[in-house]
């Protein structure tokens, strides 16, 4: 590898590493440890197909903006108004519920590790203040330097804490959850697996902000990535994010398979018990190490989540505005300028910060059914966003040498039967039985 290729490369990593602090988060520290917990090894295979089968719609994201320099949002709306329409009644349903997620699990375990008693909703406001702050520093620029730092910590954190775990061998048959097969063909069963795929490893309208990030970067380094550069970066967060994934469900059933301990409903409460459960199995020493690891986990989910929304609002207004023909590109803006997509941004952090402080303060301390919806409306959506982004990367907007091949189009199609297959099951289910 050259110099010159090298340089590039560096210069387009870095949408990939905020896709994946937006992933490993409530989906990992909440719902993979809980899966771990309550049903071992046994959903292992499930969220590794379930990794398998996003893995095209996702990465279809960054390959579409890095071939045409438009976003995805402009790829839906040169499919038709409906197909942007779609894509934005999924963001309406789901923006302020999982803002409110993400927050309100950081400012549990932010009371946990700093030992503050204050109430859940004026934490969540001080968390969401702090991130508001860091982004408009500098919005991009910040937010791509502060999120490598907090997944390089996270990283190292969470892989001690596993290798921690494995001190002692491990019973695997004890752990492999087989007892509790008969548990998945209920209603609550199909109902956690469901919730827990929604966010495993992460929903798939985040497709569309890796498209926007990709293009924040361009704008930022002055370097158009190739669609190669683009893919790589992305698979470098994606494997990173399946990994952590695995490595999360792994802790919950090493050290809580078993031990018969429900869980409690609310953020503060369950960030306590997580913390416990993992001392009292390790080592009282270990608490601090847990305790630093959920906490970086949850701010760099609520870090990226609390850019995404807002960025994605105002790229949805601007094609709108530009009616979907002339997008804007990753030409970098004029030094010092400051036009509506500078003040939207900042509106838009303001408004989705309010709405999800509202949400916290009517919904109290329900955190785990909190969870549960926002994880299962972002998998019943999965098969309609899957469908949309396979036709907008098939589309004669993209340039065909730049287009997925037989393999990954083979891969796309068997997710969209796996996700809607799914999501059907559930209705079903839920509706008829």
């Amino acid at each position: 590898m050259t110099a010159t290729t090298r340089a590039s490369l560096r210069a387009a990593i870095g949408p990939g590493l905020l896709m994946a602090g937006a992933a490993v988060g409530v989906s990992h520290l909440v719902q993979a440890t809980r899966g771990g917990a309550e049903y071992g090894l046994l959903l292992i295979p499930i969220v590794l197909l379930a990794c398998l089968f996003k893995y095209p719609f996702l990465e279809f994201g960054p390959r579409y903006a890095a071939a045409t320099g438009h976003n995805l949002l402009t790829g839906y709306h040169r499919l038709g108004n409906w197909a942007l329409g779609l894509y934005i009644a999924v963001t309406l349903g789901t923006l302020f519920i999982i803002q409110a997620v993400v927050t309100l699990t950081t400012a549990g375990l932010f009371a946990l590790v700093f030992g503050l008693d204050l109430s859940m909703v004026a934490l969540s406001a001080l968390i969401l203040a702090a991130c508001i702050g860091f982004l408009m520093i500098e919005a991009y620029k910040g937010l791509d330097l502060g999120m490598k730092i907090i997944m390089a910590a996270l990283s190292v954190s969470t892989v001690v804490a596993v290798a921690l775990a494995f001190q002692e061998a491990p019973d695997w048959q004890a752990l492999s959850g087989a007892p509790e097969w008969s548990n998945l063909w209920t209603l609550a069963g199909l109902a956690f697996v469901l919730a827990l795929l929604g966010w495993m490893p992460i929903p798939l309208d985040v497709a569309a902000w890796h498209s926007v990030w990709t293009q924040e970067r361009a704008r930022m380094t002055g370097h158009h990535p190739s669609v190669r550069e683009a893919v790589f970066d992305f698979r470098l967060g994606y494997l990173g994010a399946t990994l952590l994934a695995l490595a999360f469900m792994l802790l919950g059933a090493l050290l809580m398979y078993g031990t018969g301990v429900g869980f409690a409903p609310g953020a503060a409460a369950f960030s306590a018990q997580l913390v416990d459960l993992y001392a009292h199995s390790l080592g009282e020493w270990s608490r601090s190490l847990i305790a630093i690891a959920a906490l970086t986990t949850m701010f760099s989910t609520t870090l990226a989540v609390t850019d995404a929304y807002p960025r994605v609002i105002m790229a949805i207004i601007r094609t709108l505005r530009e009616n979907g023909h002339q997008a804007q590109d990753m030409e970098p803006p004029p030094r010092g300028e400051r036009g509506l997509d500078w003040w939207g941004y900042r509106i838009a952090l303001l408004v989705v910060a309010t709405g999800a402080l509202t949400l916290i303060w009517q919904a109290g301390e329900q955190f785990t059914r909190f969870v549960d919806i926002a994880t299962t409306l972002s998998f019943l959506s999965a098969p309609i966003l899957a469908w949309i982004t396979f036709r907008v990367v098939m589309s004669p907007d993209m340039p065909a040498d730049a287009r997925p091949g037989p393999g990954l189009r083979g891969l796309a199609w068997a997710g969209i039967v796996f996700l809607g297959g799914f999501s059907l099951a559930w209705l079903v289910w839920r509706f008829a039985f």
